[in-house]
């Protein structure tokens, strides 16, 4: 099975991932991919293959040059996104793409188009994976997925290729954040790593947000609304004032790069209580704890004005890898190098988000995100070049031929 077929193959499965179930994997989908993957992998032969009951699989292509080689890694996550639909995904190939609307639902009026995705224009010729508009298409991750098990079945068959010891691995729940809480970091074993988890081609991130998420909840008082006067505390109206005391400009709708900010992702309430949740983001560590500390400096003041009404939560997700993959900044230049070997221009760039490899980082794991190829993430606008993912294997194999060649140093 070769790469897009591996991929065609892989987004039958429906493998959303859920945060309300509280279980690892979240959905019962990610561990039937897994086993599948498990099967895969030992017909092609590949070693130290082990699936946990967690859902996080891995294995090793043994080195086949001797020498003191690092051991490196790549990581892919199984699950898509809870945005919207990963079941019956229906995809098809739009062969060399004409520049014009891609017309993906006829019947629901369904169209990819560059006018509102202008980035399609920039794949002019090539040959386009597209959804059929009524799910995503989840080449976030499995794409990822496709291409590192393709590349290390190229290079079993290309053993002129020296290459150290490999290990992959692919891990459930990326998307809601839990990835790699439950990632055996001793276990895998890998000097370092890479997630095959970025969108075009191209990219190289080892920078991501400083990430928290807070949850402030207001207590207010319910009264006949008739005989309410100086008596009724409304919770919402509360809410609403803390909301517009928060820097209306510092919102995902007005940032770019590396300006961080505030987002309200969820309101509720009644009368008596209301709460208010928001992800706090910023790639400058100082900048993140000023964030929190404003939240906390907010919370104040609506209790000097309302004694006891407001309280506050807030819990830290994840930090900026950048501070653990300075110091070991050769598995950057290792996989520029790469892109460089395969035809490709390395597109260095911060991440608007997070990745696994942030979490990974600080367990341990140095572990920066390299592309796989696929645009529009979570969503029936999602699409992959064939060229992209065809690139994002090459990059697999050249770091692979790189580190085997002691080219590392």
């Amino acid at each position: 099975m070769k790469l897009i077929d591996r991929f065609l193959e892989y987004v039958k499965f429906d493998t959303q991932s859920d945060e309300l179930t509280n279980l690892t994997p979240s959905t019962p989908g990610q561990m039937i991919f897994a086993r599948f993957l498990r099967d895969e992998l030992e017909r092609l032969g590949l070693e130290e293959i082990t699936l946990d009951d967690n859902g996080y699989l891995m294995a090793t292509l043994p080195a086949n040059v001797a020498g003191d080689i690092p051991t490196v890694g790549f990581i892919a996550h199984l699950d898509t996104s809870p945005d919207m639909s990963g079941r019956h995904v229906s995809p098809r190939i739009v062969q060399q793409y004409d520049g014009g609307d891609i017309t993906l639902n006829a019947k629901e009026n369904i169209v990819l188009s560059p006018r509102e995705f202008p980035e399609l224009t920039s794949y002019t010729g090539q040959d386009l994976i597209v959804t059929d508009g009524t799910t995503l298409l989840g080449a976030d991750d499995k794409a990822g997925v496709a291409e590192i098990i393709s590349a290390v079945e190229y290079l079993m068959e290309h053993p002129e290729i020296k290459h150290g010891k490999v290990r992959i691995a692919f891990n459930p729940d990326e998307e809601i954040g839990r990835g790699a809480h439950k990632f055996d970091v001793e276990a895998f074993a890998a000097d370092w790593a890479y997630t095959m988890d970025g969108g075009e081609v191209g990219e190289l991130e080892y920078e991501n947000f400083n990430a928290a998420v807070a949850k402030v909840t207001f207590k207010g008082r319910n009264v006949h609304p008739g005989y309410a006067k100086h008596k009724m505390v409304n919770s919402m109206r509360i809410a609403n004032q803390f909301v517009i005391m928060l820097p209306r400009w510092e919102t995902p709708e007005h940032t770019e790069g590396y300006e961080g900010f505030y987002h309200l992702v969820g309101m509720e309430g009644t009368v008596e209580q209301s709460s208010l949740t928001y992800i706090i983001r910023d790639h400058d560590r100082d900048r993140f704890e000023r964030r929190k500390k404003e939240l906390e400096h907010l919370t104040r003041k609506i209790n000097n004005e309302f004694p006891g009404c407001c309280t506050l939560e807030i819990n830290d997700q994840y930090y900026n890898m950048r501070e653990k993959i300075e110091p070991v900044m050769h598995i950057i230049d290792i996989a520029q190098k790469a892109m460089v070997d395969a035809g490709v221009t390395p597109k260095v760039q911060p991440i608007r988000g997070g990745t696994d490899g942030a979490q990974l980082s600080f367990k341990g794991l140095p572990c920066p995100n390299i592309f796989a190829g696929g645009l529009n993430f979570h969503g029936r606008y999602e699409f992959v070049p064939i060229p992209s993912m065809e690139k994002a294997m090459s990059v697999i194999v050249e770091i692979c031929r790189i580190v085997g060649a002691g080219q590392y140093k």
